[in-house]
């Protein structure tokens, strides 16, 4: 059952709260760009530049999100900045520290941050082009739109797209965002430009690191065969729209048994998946393809009499 509060929040609270997303609504809240852009400046390709504004291009707006309570009062619990000698600090007055020694720190203010402003704060400058392939997955980060920053940008946003369209290259290029200055990787893409972070070379795990303890072994070529005939009988394209998120569908159909006051039944844990004869599986896995994969007889047409 939902639980309630044993103090109503005051009128000027609700009507400062903004609207959320329900667990109980059918679907997750359809996207959209968001009103204020991550960073704003400049774009410049050599000589020529334009006004241009940073949008996210993903959102988590649709995801269900739970508030801390005390079981006791079903009242939300409110994180409060400790001093572990003073006591409670407004969050407003507190600074950035460095830890250089234990319990020692080099305290940096806003206008320290300030002091440390490189072209990339205010300019997107692009630095090279180079074939999108060369770029290994692993440093692809997060999303964004690059948008004309205003109408007087669209001659030449549309001169760097169109040019980068006809190049099939990708730009790269550096930005300041949120204290970090971050690689971007830019890409023209029907009538704009889509920006991707790239993560720095000192943030990724090599691979022949992560998999320095895996076996050399070749396996049987045979097995790999059959799993080659099972990899080809489940192609097909990627339609994002075939994949939706059942955990959070679930856990929505939870919330909203909960809230009508439905007992909860628990999920029947899986069986363990444990392969004792690897060919064996594999023959089997081969064989059930086959038959799903089949195709269904055409219907026999009538004689007509």
């Amino acid at each position: 059952m939902a639980a309630k509060r044993k103090k109503a929040p005051s009128s000027k609270a609700r009507k400062a709260a903004p609207r959320r997303h329900h667990a109980n609504d059918d679907e997750p809240a359809t996207p959209g760009l968001s009103r204020r852009p991550v960073w704003q400046g400049h774009l410049r390709l050599s000589l020529v530049s334009c006004p241009v504004a940073l949008y996210s291009a993903t959102s988590r707006k649709g995801d269900i999100s739970f508030h801390l309570l005390n079981p006791k009062t079903n009242n939300r619990i409110r994180m409060v900045p400790t001093d572990p000698d003073s006591g409670p600090v407004e969050r407003a007055d507190l600074v950035k520290g460095y830890e250089i020694s234990d319990e020692r720190y080099v305290v940096l203010t806003p206008e320290d941050f300030e002091a440390v402003k490189l072209e990339t704060t205010h300019t997107l400058d692009i630095e090279r082009f180079v074939d999108g392939e060369d770029i290994d997955r692993l440093y692809w980060n997060d999303p964004f739109y690059l948008m004309p920053g205003d109408d007087k940008a669209l001659d030449a946003y549309g001169v760097i797209r169109d040019a980068m369209a006809k190049s099939g290259r990708i730009a790269l290029g550096r930005v300041v965002m949120h204290n970090r200055e971050r690689l971007m990787a830019i890409e023209a893409r029907g009538k704009g430009l889509i920006a991707w972070s790239l993560r720095m070379n000192d943030e990724v795990i090599p691979a022949e690191t992560a998999f320095d303890d895996i076996s050399t072994k070749k396996a049987d070529h045979k097995m790999v065969e059959i799993a080659d005939k099972i990899i080809a009988q489940q192609e097909g394209d990627f339609t994002p729209s075939d994949f939706k998120d059942r955990y959070e569908k679930a856990l929505r159909d939870l919330i909203h048994k909960k809230q009508k006051g439905e007992k909860i039944v628990r999920a029947e844990e899986p069986e363990d998946t444990n392969v004792i004869d690897l060919m064996a599986a594999l023959k089997k896995s081969l064989k059930g393809k086959a038959v799903a994969a089949k195709p269904a007889p055409k219907p026999k047409k009538r004689k007509a009499s």
